[in-house]
């Protein structure tokens, strides 16, 4: 047998070793590139997802500066003049995914903050607004009643029948331009400018139809039951809200087409009720007229429109400031209704007749039970009296006055106005006696004549005042 060669013996068993080895090795290289081929997935799924996020980070940040631009270019614009215009809505975010976010939230504190301080500045702005023309406003107004008062003398003054007519004509634009300008002035927070007396309402809706264009179209209706009167305090201002009233009714009907005026009595007060036939009101001009006639909310000169309308605003600062009321409405007649409650307590009292009698310029009242007054009391060629004419022609002198003379005005029963007898200075009784005394005492048949001649005067009055304008001392003080 031929034996192996050890030589050979050791050749073989290195070479069993040497594949022991490199199977060893191939056994470890194989499971070190699966190692390193599981890394690099790994490292390609983070590269992945890093590149994910840097792309979603990238879309983010272009939509939030495309937000804020949406912020700068088109949400802060329609923000100042959604704050001028309520019904301009502001849009909200661009992008619906931020709704909620920080970034919304961020977002709104800038809108929030930008409406403060546009806000406060514009009302800043329009206070120095209104103090300017507050103090201008009074200036002129003042220097307007001076120019009243010097035409008022030259109309007495020049009987001159054209220059008489000149200075009405004059007087009557310084009207106008003396209503714009108090209106003006008591939006602004001016005080009206005039403190008046008691004046019956009736006088007072006459003074206020006069002192606008297109007066002969107005027609008043006295419905009150008692020689209803307005007190001092209040007489202008309610003057003014009835004459924006008659103003707007006026301009928006045709004219041709009457404006009526009806005064109501209630339990509780009385009421001023202006009826045109004009164009009418929607629903929210009404809406927007009642917002600015409550007085309510501060008023803006930005807010009276352009060109401004300052009517219904100062109507409704003087229904603030004085405490009666102004409602408008659709009228039945087809244009719009304004009503103008006036409460008696503490705005009405009732005067006396006797002693302070309603203007001839007024129109009669119309009172149940009561027989109306007529224009010609005595016929033409009448030389006799009626009693009530001789009765004060042949009353004794008033005596002298004392404290104890006057009797305090008795309380009135609940549901009738308070009344108020007016007192003549001590000055006027004395000479009223004196002149009694002095004269001698007339006749029946004289002061039958003097009595039919003021009745043709009164008369003769009363149908001038159906086509010229009211002018009488009474129809001044209330002009």
């Amino acid at each position: 047998m031929t034996s192996i060669p050890e030589a050979l013996l050791w050749c073989l068993s290195a070479g069993t070793a040497a594949a022991v080895v490199l199977a060893a090795l191939s056994i470890r290289a194989r499971g070190q590139r699966a190692g390193l081929r599981t890394r690099l997935s790994a490292a390609e799924e983070q590269n992945s997802a890093t590149l994910h996020s840097n792309t979603e980070l990238s879309a983010r940040l272009r939509a939030t500066e495309a937000e804020i631009r949406h912020l700068a270019g088109t949400r802060l614009p329609d923000l100042t003049l959604a704050l001028a215009h309520p019904h301009v809505p502001v849009p909200g975010l661009k992008d619906a995914r931020f709704s909620g976010t920080e970034t919304d939230h961020a977002l709104s504190a800038v809108l929030e903050q930008v409406s403060d301080a546009i806000t406060k500045e514009r009302s800043r702005v329009d206070a120095a607004a209104q103090s300017t023309l507050r103090g201008a406003t009074t200036t002129i107004q003042a220097l307007l009643y001076q120019l009243q008062t010097a035409l008022q003398e030259m109309q007495h003054r020049y009987d001159d029948p054209s220059v008489a007519q000149d200075l009405l004509n004059a007087d009557f634009l310084n009207e106008q331009a003396l209503r714009r300008i108090q209106a003006t002035g008591v939006v602004c927070g001016a005080w009206p400018g005039l403190t008046r007396e008691d004046s019956y309402l009736a006088e007072l809706v006459v003074g206020a139809t006069s002192r606008l264009r297109g007066y002969e179209r107005v027609q008043v209706s006295n419905q009150l039951r008692d020689p209803v009167a307005v007190v001092a305090r209040a007489v202008e201002p309610i003057a003014i809200v009835v004459t924006e009233l008659l103003a707007n009714a006026l301009h928006h009907s045709h004219r041709e087409l009457p404006v009526t005026i009806t005064l109501q009595q209630g339990n509780r007060g009385a009421s001023v009720i202006v009826d045109d036939y004009g164009v009418g009101m929607h629903d929210d001009e009404i809406k927007a007229a009642m917002e600015l006639l409550s007085g309510d909310d501060s008023l803006l000169l930005t807010q009276l429109g352009d060109p401004p309308r300052s009517g219904f605003a100062a109507a409704g600062q003087l229904v603030r400031q004085y405490g009666f009321g102004v409602h408008v409405e659709p009228s039945p007649y087809g244009g719009v209704r304004a009503v103008v409650y006036i409460p008696g307590d503490p705005l009405l009292t009732v005067l006396d007749e006797s002693t302070q009698p309603m203007s001839v310029m007024a129109p009669l009242p119309h009172r149940s039970g009561m027989p109306e007054r007529s224009h010609s009391a005595l016929p033409t060629g009448a030389t006799t009296p009626p009693p009530a004419a001789s009765a004060p022609a042949a009353s004794a002198a008033p005596a002298a006055p004392s404290a104890a003379s006057y009797e305090a005005p008795a309380q009135p029963a609940e549901g009738e106005l308070p009344r108020r007898r007016r007192r003549k200075p001590v000055s006027e009784l004395d000479e009223s006696a004196e002149r009694t005394d002095s004269l001698p005492p007339r006749s029946p048949e004289e002061t039958g004549s003097r009595w039919a001649a003021l009745q043709r005067g009164t008369e003769s009055g009363r149908a001038a005042a159906q086509s010229e304008p009211p002018r009488s001392p009474e129809g001044n003080a209330q002009s």
